[in-house]
């Protein structure tokens, strides 16, 4: 990755393992409300981590994710994700997949900018890599569903994977939404207002869901499994990912 820079942020791999337990801690800040409580799992260890840095304050981190490279579908069952959704359709995908998570920002930051340059950085690395398929959990915070039925509707009607790679359940606490809302009419700007920013860019480029949402008390948050296919970007998209 060269040095993805947006006026004052900027990204890089970590290097250290300084740079990998600031980023366990700002996820710890982000998802546990504490950044004395580490976010840490095994995943740690055969991930690249991507940390995004403010040069106007003495390169304070503000936001980081993690990725993890496929060959093919073959190990798909090895990622995070398949803790939680049963992946044997993807386990037939030809082409190199990465497996993008923990995406988080600092609390508080609310500028455009650090979620361009994360972006920008995890599109250099796809571009560079020739990755085929993007992919990953995405989190609404909280774990009642009725504050999302309209984005969860608005996700059964428009955006639900393609079924050859459709996720199946597997984890024992789920709301099966485009089952359970398939009567239920969206407003679709509110549900975009409640929706994650990076869930709303997989979307603008063509990416879709499973069909249901996990509740993951741990975290307290629900999150769709979310998928890009790189080829089914529009190509006024690719220009941007290009440029």
């Amino acid at each position: 990755m060269s040095g993805i820079f947006r006026q004052r942020y900027s990204a890089r791999f970590a290097t250290t393992k300084a740079d990998i337990a600031g980023a366990q801690a700002l996820r710890g800040l982000c998802f546990r409300g504490d950044d004395t409580l580490e976010d840490r799992d095994d995943f740690d260890d055969i991930c690249a981590h991507v940390l995004v840095e403010d040069s106007r304050l003495n390169n304070r981190l503000v936001s980081t994710f993690r990725i993890l490279p496929f060959d093919d579908g073959s190990k798909v069952s090895q990622s995070y994700a398949a803790q939680y959704y049963e992946l044997s359709g993807l386990a037939a995908y030809p082409g190199k997949m990465v497996e993008m998570g923990r995406f988080c920002v600092a609390p508080g930051l609310n500028d455009p900018d650090i979620f361009r340059v994360a972006w920008q950085a995890m599109a250099e690395y796809v571009l560079e890599h020739k990755v085929e398929l993007l992919f990953g959990c995405s989190s609404f915070k909280g774990i009642e569903s009725a504050h999302y039925h309209d984005a969860f509707a608005f996700l059964a009607a428009s955006h639900l994977a393609p079924r050859p790679w459709l996720p199946r359940v597997k984890s024992p606490l789920v709301f099966r939404f485009a089952r359970r809302l398939r009567l239920f009419t969206p407003n679709r700007a509110r549900a975009l207002r409640v929706m994650p920013p990076l869930l709303r860019t997989y979307l603008g480029m063509g990416g879709w869901v499973s069909d249901h949402a996990v509740v993951d008390r741990d975290l307290n948050t629900m999150h769709v499994f979310t998928g890009l296919e790189i080829n089914r970007i529009p190509q006024q998209r690719r220009r941007v990912l290009g440029a």
